[in-house]
This record gives C-alpha cells, structure tokens and sequence, in this order.
C-alpha cells in the first residue's frame, strides 16, 4: 500500500483553503462556535499533515535488499499497511516491507520512525496516561471522546498505563542522585501504610446480594515510603505547642531568615508488594543518596511495631522517631474519655500534657494518665483510654525523645508521608466504585508516583529509549547520525522480528481501505 504525497498535500491545502473559508463565512456564528468549529478542522488538518510525513519518510526509504544478523538478505516485498492511532484521529500508512520465503521479513522503517509494539502514539498515550493517574480510567475515555472525537475503552487506558509502567523500577534505578549543593544536611526517611480496595477471588456460586458487613472487596496495605533532605530548624517545645494549640501565634508572620525550610529532592515510592521490599528498594536510594554533604539521619514511622521492627533492621544509621502527630492523637482521645469532648478543661490538660512530652517527659505523662485511670469512680472506657495511651508511650518511648529531636533541628512529623498516603494512595484508588486487581493499581501506583514526584517528562523519555532498545538495533532517532542512518540499509537483529506491530502486516477489509484512501478515518458530524 502507498498513498501519492502529491495528493495528500492537495488534499492538505484543500482543508486548509476550506478553514479559511469557513472562518470567513462565519459572519454571524458566534464565538464559541467558531472556535469549536476550528478545532475540529485542526484535527482533520493534522491527521493529514501526520499522514504526509509518513508517506515522505515511507517514500525516501530505500528499497534495496536489507541484511539480516544471520548474513541473509531479505528484498523489497511491498508496501505494506501498518496502523497508528494518533491523538489526530486513527491513520493507516504504508512503509516498505523486506521479506525472503523461508527466512522471515521486516519493516525497518518502523525503528527509523521509533514506532512502539502497538499501534498508539507516544503523545496519544502520555496524555491518558497523565490523565489517568488522577481519574478514572472510563472518565479518560469520556474525555477523549468528547475532546478529540475519538473514545478509549477502559481497557485500553488500563493496558497502556500497564505498559508504561513496566519501567519505572529501572528508571529510577539509574536516575543520578541531585547535586550535594540542592541538598540539606538532614537525610530523612518515612514510611507508612494505606489499604487499597483490591477485588475478591469469585466464587463459584456469586452471591445476588451480599449480606450486613459483607463486601465485594478487600483492603491490600500499599506501603508509601519518602525520602528527602532537609536543613536543620531548632525550635523550643513551647514553639511547638503554640503552633499547634495557639493559631494566632502560628499565623503572625515569621521573622526574616527564619523560614521554615523545605524538604529537598523529595522522592517518593508507593507498592503492593509488602514492608519488606518497600524497605529494601528505599535502602538502595538512601544509599544513593547518602555521602559526606549528609550530617545526620532521621526516620519518622507511626506507631505500628512491625514497621517500626524493619526500619531499624534495615536502616540501623537513622534515628528512629514516633510520629509526634499520632502520639498526640492519644492524648486528645485521653482528654475526651475523661473531660468530655466539649469540656473546657480538655483543651488545657492536653496541651499542658503535650508540652510534657516535648519536653523530654514521657514517664511523667505516662504517670498522670496511670493515676487518672486509677481515680475513684472511673468508668471502664474511661479507663481502657488511658491505659491505651498510657501502654502506648511506654511501649514507644524509647523514639520520644522529643526534646533532643527539636533542639537538633530535627523533623518530628510525618507529615510528608502523610499527606502522600492521601493524595498518592487514597484520592486516586478508592474514588468512588474503585475496585483494583493486585497488578492493575501497582501499575497505577508507579505512573502515579512517576507524576508526584515530578519526573513525568523525564521518565516517558527513559522509556521510549527502552523500549527502541528492546526493539531496535537502530540508535535512537535525534541522537547520533540517525538521520543519515535512516536512509540507509539497516543492519537487523533477525529474520522475524519479535512479536510487535514492527513487522506485522495488517489485513483489513476492502471496503474499509477504500474509505481511507488518505489514511484518516471519518468522524461523527
């Protein structure tokens, strides 16, 4: 198959004579309408122009015999027809096609152009993409469909995100550490949990309606790690206390220079695949990370002992700390079991209890919630509060050393790996009707951490090298002297190549290929 460049451009310059003319004509359409109308011919214009260059490159491709690895050579067979779905709209274009009987055939053009294994553009394919790692997978396909005139299936935007998620791992495996001089003096590390609504097994016999309790899915915890610098920020515990009980302190402005610092080069990691290989991959970056520009190591975990337990197995360097944020939550749920959520004196006994323990105080406070529980006439929730809170601090104290953290300048909040847990895990995985199989959110979790953490252009151009790499013997177009090479005879890995659009011929109905003589498939009025 071949299409005449010379009738495309004609057709080119038709639609492009036909946009100027309708603009002219549009003297009582009103504004909206025009730009609506516009955007739509620029679809069409720029389905055309795409299908143009293919054809000049498809034309300018030598027609010689190619070699093979083996030492055969394969002839020019035919044009043959190869399908790209575009963000313009779905094109059908020839390029040569070398083939010998008994030997196998290719399509080297497809390396020269740096086509992928399917018949989505990269652009087409990023955009879902980005799309999709913050809605719903059929909203994507809405939106497409109702933008560009041209739907995507959920399917299809799963199987995508599916594909280029696979090189995540290996992106940030070779991705450089940042400069010592962009870096803090603090290395800090946390580390949380967050369920994921993942789809049961079916059973045989499905139930029609589940009983009181019962659900369709189950939670998987999804292990969110961080990792950052950060420059020391000494503060008193008073400072902390009247930035947490005190909003009219909080909110006066600070004084010059005394800003609070920002955590640098934040990278951050979100898997299905349990604590330990959550830990092990963050192992490898902090090794990465550290050197001699790193004065001190610090790592932040909530109180659950199991998380706790590997953190100091695997990063025996860092200073454990609790979560003061957690631990404070106990002391308002102590202060609610005894005065009353809407008391006066709540507020006051737990900020004189906050301040103990920022102090150094832990015993102390331990001691008051130990005698209130033994108070005449307390009632047994009342005392379950305060023995849990009590048990708590005991259990943990050995990472509550509050008053050391915050004289060295230390972060005593997760707050990092918080906030990534919500807007990393929870808003994009239990949107509303979110039901995930175990492979389907790790995909998603990869791309999305890809975005959060900033590296989505750099990533997508990691994986386009990748994947040319694994497909290709030719080096990757823009580099080298790719354009002279791209006229030439290429050297190929094989007779067959390997499963892929890069050497399949497509067969499709006459009827069909007639419509698209140009090579664009119509649109809906």
């Amino acid at each position: 198959m071949s299409f005449s460049t010379d009738d495309i451009v004609q057709e080119i310059q038709a639609e492009f004579e036909s946009m100027l003319t309708y603009v002219k004509e549009s003297k009582t359409a009103t504004a909206d309408q025009v730009e609506r109308g516009i955007f739509k011919r620029l679809l069409v214009l720029g389905a055309k122009l795409l299908l143009w260059f293919f054809s000049l490159r498809a034309q300018a491709y030598p027609h010689t015999p190619v070699a093979t690895a083996a030492g055969a050579r394969l002839p020019y067979f035919a044009d043959k027809p190869r399908r790209y779905f575009s963000i313009f709209g779905k094109l059908v274009f020839g390029r040569p096609y070398f083939y010998q009987p008994g030997v196998g055939g290719a399509s080297p053009l497809d390396g020269a152009l740096s086509l992928g294994d399917d018949c989505y553009s990269d652009l087409l394919r990023e955009i879902a993409e980005y799309l999709g790692v913050d809605v719903a997978y059929g909203k994507v396909g809405e939106l497409f469909a109702r933008i560009l005139g041209q739907p995507l299936s959920t399917h299809t935007v799963a199987r995508l995100v599916a594909a280029d998620a696979a090189a995540v791992a290996a992106y940030y495996s070779q991705k450089p550490a940042p400069p010592p001089e962009r870096e803090g003096a603090i290395l800090v590390l946390q580390a949380d949990g967050k369920g994921v609504p993942i789809v049961r097994a079916t059973p045989a016999a499905a139930k029609v309606r589940l009983a009181k309790g019962e659900k369709r899915t189950k939670k998987k915890e999804a292990i969110v790690t961080g990792l950052y610098t950060l420059a020391p920020y000494p503060r008193s515990p008073a400072e902390v206390v009247a930035s947490l009980f005190h909003k009219e302190t909080r909110a006066k402005a600070p004084e010059p220079g005394a800003a609070r610092p920002k955590p640098q080069s934040k990278q951050l990691w979100a898997t299905l695949a349990g604590k330990d290989p959550a830990l092990q991959r963050l192992a490898q970056q902090v090794t990465t990370r550290d050197g001699p520009h790193i004065q001190q190591r610090v790592a932040l975990t909530d109180g659950c002992d199991a998380l706790q337990t590997r953190v100091q197995h695997y990063f025996p360097a860092f200073t454990l700390i609790l979560d003061f944020i957690h631990a404070d939550e106990y002391l308002w749920e102590a202060g609610t079991a005894v005065f009353g959520e809407q008391s006066p004196l709540r507020e006051p006994w737990v900020e004189k209890q906050t301040l103990a323990l920022l102090a150094g105080h832990t015993l102390a406070v331990i001691g008051e919630l130990r005698q209130l529980a033994q108070a005449p006439k307390r009632r047994k929730s009342q005392r379950a509060a305060l023995e849990k809170a009590a048990h708590y601090f005991e259990r943990n104290q050995p990472y509550m050393r509050y008053d050391h953290y915050l004289a060295q300048g230390w972060p005593i909040a997760s707050g990092v790996i918080e906030g990534a847990c919500r807007h990393l895990v929870k808003d994009r995985c239990e949107l509303s009707g979110m039901r995930w199989t175990l492979p389907g959110a790790e995909d998603l979790l990869r791309l999305r951490t890809v975005a959060e953490n900033g590296d989505w252009e750099d990533y997508h151009q990691f994986r386009k090298r990748q994947r040319h790499a694994r497909l290709y013997l030719l080096p990757f177009p823009g580099t080298g002297s790719i354009e002279e090479q791209a006229l030439e005879p290429p050297h190929l890995a094989g007779a067959t190549p390997a499963p892929s659009d890069a050497g399949r011929t497509y067969t499709m109905p006459k009827a069909k290929l007639n419509r698209q003589r140009t090579g664009v498939e119509k649109r809906a009025a």
